[in-house]
């Protein structure tokens, strides 16, 4: 893979007082990995005595460069990596594959210094860092998404889990990593389906945060789906730094600023759950459904107006994302939305637009108004 000059490298910083870190959204450009990741490490107690690491991976990645060229960059500094290859998908998120991958740590006879190397997608990185908050209290970790929609989304921010099989993410914890690397060029592997899914988030943070964004993606939606490298390395860092500015301000959800980015979740949760993971909704699928449906709750309240739904729409279908819930059931949406962990004192809590680049948390709708919006949509 060229390796194309520095500047192609943005960097965006995630101010945690002692748990800062870098995130480094680049074209290519491996070669600048070694020094940056090795500066990382020596900040943290545990990074700067690392001589090991687990790089976890699944099927489908494995077959691609990125954990090779992960594991040269690791080698360059000094770091042994022994790689652990899981099941595409899902249901890979789960207690028991996290067994299978703390008995390898085990097997490395792996202490405190250890770093957990997610290579791929959402998947990998929730599941690898879990793996590192949990195993000895504690393992550095450091981020390499493979996938857009983990570029701008769970690869930033800490938040790791696992699923239960009828709860998504229910287990997990907050671990912040050393550093993330981004390299936009592996957006050139992914299937289309799964680019349209990361640009469901993408979108999410022009309705929540950044109205000009929101237009931005409005303008450059062809190049963006043409897979234009400066167009994506701009949506990617433009997402971070967003998603690295609520982080900074709420970072484990205690002030509910951090709860803004959860827009289209709830009820996108709930529709992954009713279609069955790995089922006919994607995530970033379900998010986009999900926002819609917020966006008409928020109608209801008179919060918005129709027009700001439908501008919604129009992007999310000009992305090719879905935007109705035909065929789910919804008294099975609602039920699983009723397990979400925002929700409060058994009222479900859901975050609606007010303005294009401003949402807030609320309880407002009743039960009966969901069951009315969910029946409308599923029809």
């Amino acid at each position: 893979m060229p390796s194309p000059p520095e500047a192609s490298t943005t960097t965006v910083p995630v101010a945690l007082g002692d748990r800062s870190y870098d995130v480094f959204v680049a074209e290519g450009g491996w070669d600048a990995l070694p020094a940056r990741l090795d500066a990382a490490l020596r900040r943290t107690w545990a990074g700067k005595s690392c001589r090991k690491a687990l790089i976890i991976t699944d099927s489908n990645v494995a077959a691609l460069a990125y954990p090779g060229l992960t594991r040269d960059a690791l080698a360059a500094i000094g770091i042994d990596a022994t790689a652990a290859v899981v099941p595409a998908g899902e249901a890979s998120k789960s207690l028991d594959v996290a067994a299978t991958l703390f008995e390898k740590l085990v097997a490395m006879a792996a202490d405190r210094h250890a770093l957990v190397v997610p290579v791929g997608g959402g998947v990998m990185g929730d599941l690898g860092g879990f793996v590192a908050a949990t195993f000895a209290r504690g393992l550095p970790l450091f981020m390499v998404p493979t996938t857009l929609l983990s570029q701008v989304d769970s690869a930033v921010g800490g938040k790791v889990g696992v699923n239960l099989p009828k709860v998504k993410n229910i287990v997990g914890a907050f671990h912040q990593p050393v550093a993330v690397w981004i390299d936009v060029a592996t957006n050139g592997d992914l299937p289309d389906r799964e680019l349209r899914c990361g640009l469901a988030e993408v979108v999410k943070y022009g309705v929540i945060l950044d109205a000009p964004f929101f237009e931005e993606l409005e303008a450059d939606a062809d190049a963006i789906l043409a897979r234009r490298p400066d167009r994506l390395r701009r949506i990617v860092a433009r997402s971070c730094e967003l998603k690295a500015d609520v982080v900074s301000k709420d970072e484990r959800e205690q002030t509910g600023l951090r709860a803004v980015l959860n827009f289209g979740h709830t009820i996108g949760h709930g529709v992954e759950a009713t279609a069955g993971y790995g089922g006919a909704f994607q995530h970033g699928e379900a998010v986009a459904v999900g926002m819609v449906a917020e966006s008409r709750l928020a109608e209801r309240l008179g919060w918005v107006d129709a027009a700001f739904t439908e501008r919604l729409v129009r992007l999310l279908a000009r992305f090719g994302l879905p935007t109705s819930l035909s065929g789910l059931d919804p008294a099975a949406i609602l039920e699983s939305m009723g397990r979400d962990k925002k929700n409060k004192g058994g009222r479900v809590r859901l975050v609606l637009p007010r303005r294009m680049g401003h949402v807030e948390l609320t309880d407002a709708p009743s039960a009966d108004d969901l069951r009315s919006l969910l029946e409308d949509l599923c029809r």
